[in-house]
């Protein structure tokens, strides 16, 4: 027997939706269309901006392909799964906005839009750079596990989760611990916010990396040399076949009249008549269908930006706005009552420490209290003893007391002997001096005898010498010459001043020149000690010295105020590009680690394009300053 329920079942159409958070299980009719699956998608995940949204799908033939609309789902090659015969489709953001905190309006959608890009970034479909990263990491992390709590987090809780792609992880010899360090120091830094809002944040930064947002298509131009197209929310890129960071020529969207293709040539019409049109040529035919309907959906997204909202866009935004006020009501709620309630934890837990503390002193003082009422006897008896013996300490006392008094005494005496004693020696001394100053003139006085004897006998010579001569010459002559000689002895010898007398004179005049030299030596040790005295006051300043008093002058307090301009001006240019400097700080620190052998052709283009001082828009905005005709004559040359 048939079952009642077999018709129904051959009739129904099982799919699978896959986002990137769930997975969605259908039962469609067979003659359902694509738009059908997509409505029914769309509501039931709550997403009202469908309009970035595809279905995407891998046909028989194993290409990405996107679910057209208007067919109906069965016509259009579905692979089906080979376990259980089902469609499975992904629910991928098909088409981007320029701008993503002025476009995107649901919750939703900046949650779908945040998990494509950042799996994206993470299977290196599109490159960020290293420190980039890491940035994008931490608001990752912020939106998993929600602001930093330094109670809550635990070294390694990071490690298990995929946060950097695998071609920075490689590109440094860096431990794990080491990236995790990193990641915290930017997720510490995060304020508190909702997962929306970090999420806005994250796609920011994201929408400014040189990939996001492109699809990539192989091309050829005239020439035959081969490029890449890419398609984006504001027009069409040409990127040379070894570089898809750095466009060679760009069109807008709001250059381009219509787009064609013929097999494998695509033609696109510009709105300037007078410029021919920009032809390249692709080797797939699924390829060209592909670039014409991102072509085709990017254009009229373009233009419909420009445009006035529509009434669903105005009642989205306005409800968006009630629903983020609310949140925001609702958020700052809830921050007092955590921060009250934070507050009276706190102050539970100090009140809670107190009474521990106080418990703890009071057994302190009970057990103190115990033991002293144990000892106290027994400090009563120390006391008597301490009491006798302090009074044989005191007769002790007074027996020392008298022992070092006479002590003291014969100390006294005994100094006063000493004294005694070292001034006779003193006196002595003086004595011996005097002495031996007598004795040396005595040994002067009888040396100068001596001299003065021998002087007295040299003169006797003479004379008996001449008295000899006298006596050959004749007696009576030499009678009278002795006793002239005689008398002149005697005379000598009883006055033996006069034979000194010749040396007096000489002594003298030592004794004045000696007398002069003192003197010019007192007066040279007055002229000394008067250039000291000036020498005091060398310095030539004088007594009446008054500081110069500094009084800025009108160019000089402008010149301050200037200074003062450019400082704050220099400050609020540095608070602008605070991520930036930040982003060079952790390019700096992990620079030292990197392996230079390990690097992909994009890293390394990424850092010419650093050197360069070039970044996505400025490369755009310079590529964008040339004429059309211009641009397609570039290209066509390439």
């Amino acid at each position: 027997m048939m079952s009642p329920f077999g018709s129904k079942k051959n009739r129904s159409l099982p799919v699978r939706v896959s986002t990137f958070d769930s997975e969605l299980e259908f039962e469609l009719e067979t003659r359902s269309t694509g738009q059908e699956l997509f409505d029914l998608v769309c509501r039931t995940i709550g997403l009202r901006e469908s309009w970035y949204f595809g279905l995407q799908y891998v046909d028989t033939r194993n290409n990405v392909s996107w679910l057209k609309m208007d067919k109906k789902v069965k016509d259009q090659r579905v692979e089906l799964h080979t376990n259980n015969s089902i469609y499975v489709f992904s629910f991928y953001a098909k088409f981007f906005p320029e701008n993503v905190s002025e476009e995107l309006i649901q919750e939703i959608t900046q949650h779908l839009f945040f998990l494509q890009v950042k799996q994206s970034i993470l299977s290196m479909d599109i490159y960020c750079r290293p420190e980039a990263s890491v940035l994008l990491a931490s608001y990752a992390v912020h939106v998993q596990y929600g602001p930093y709590d330094y109670e809550t987090y635990k070294d390694g809780m990071l490690a298990g989760g995929e946060l950097l792609p695998k071609g920075v992880t490689d590109q440094y010899q860096m431990t794990p611990e080491m990236w995790e360090e990193r990641i915290k120091t930017w997720y510490m830094d995060h304020e508190p916010m909702t997962r929306d809002e970090v999420e806005m944040e994250y796609l920011k930064i994201a929408q400014d990396l040189d990939m996001y947002g492109v699809n990539y298509f192989p091309i050829t131009n005239k020439n035959k040399t081969k490029l890449w197209l890419g398609v984006t929310a504001v027009g069409l890129n040409i990127y040379d076949e070894r570089d898809k960071l750095t466009p060679k020529t760009t069109f807008q969207w709001n250059e381009i009249r219509h787009v064609s293709f013929d097999d494998k040539k695509f033609t696109i019409r510009l709105v300037d008549a007078k410029v021919p049109n920009f032809i390249f040529y692709s080797q797939d035919l699924h390829i060209n269908k592909m670039i014409l309907d991102l072509c085709k959906g990017n254009h009229d997204l373009y233009m419909r930006r420009r445009k006035p909202d529509t009434m669903e866009i105005q009642q989205m935004k306005a409800q968006a706005k009630e629903e983020k006020q609310r949140r925001q009501i609702d958020r700052k709620k809830f921050i007092r009552e955590k921060q009250l309630r934070e507050k009276a934890e706190h102050e539970r837990y100090e009140m809670e420490k107190r009474l521990e503390h106080l418990q703890d002193e009071m057994r302190m003082a009970s057990d103190a209290l115990r033991r002293s009422e144990e000892t106290k006897e027994l400090y009563f008896e120390k006391s008597r003893v301490n009491e006798e013996q302090m009074q044989l300490t005191e007769c002790k006392a007074n027996h020392f007391k008298t022992e070092m008094d006479r002590l003291r005494e014969r100390q006294m005496k005994v100094e006063r002997e000493k004294h005694d004693l070292e001034k006779k020696i003193r006196d002595a001394d003086f004595y011996m001096l005097q002495l031996t100053v007598e004795n040396d003139k005595r040994e002067a006085e009888t040396e100068k005898l001596k001299k003065e004897l021998i002087c007295a006998k040299m003169a006797e010579r003479e004379a008996t010498a001449r008295l000899l001569n006298f006596l050959n010459s004749g007696r009576k002559s030499s009678t009278d010459s002795l006793l002239t000689a005689s008398t002149v002895s005697q005379a000598n010898v009883n006055n033996p001043s006069s034979i000194a007398a010749i040396s007096t004179p000489s002594l003298t005049t030592s004794s004045s020149t000696n007398d002069l030299e003192t003197a010019g030596g007192a007066e040279l040790t007055n002229s000394d000690s008067h250039y000291i005295v000036m020498g005091d006051n060398s310095s030539g300043i004088s007594d009446d010295f008054e500081p110069k008093k500094f009084i800025l002058t009108d160019n000089e307090m402008e010149q301050i105020a200037n200074e003062m301009e450019r400082s704050h001006l220099e400050y609020l240019r540095k608070s602008k590009k605070q991520v930036q400097n930040q982003l060079q700080t952790l390019r700096s620190e992990i620079a030292p680690h990197k392996i230079e052998q390990n690097q992909s052709n994009l890293d390394i283009l990424s850092e010419a394009q650093i050197k360069a001082g070039e970044n996505k828009y400025s490369t755009l905005k310079k590529l964008k300053s040339g004429s059309t005709k211009a641009r397609v004559a570039f290209f066509e040359e390439l």
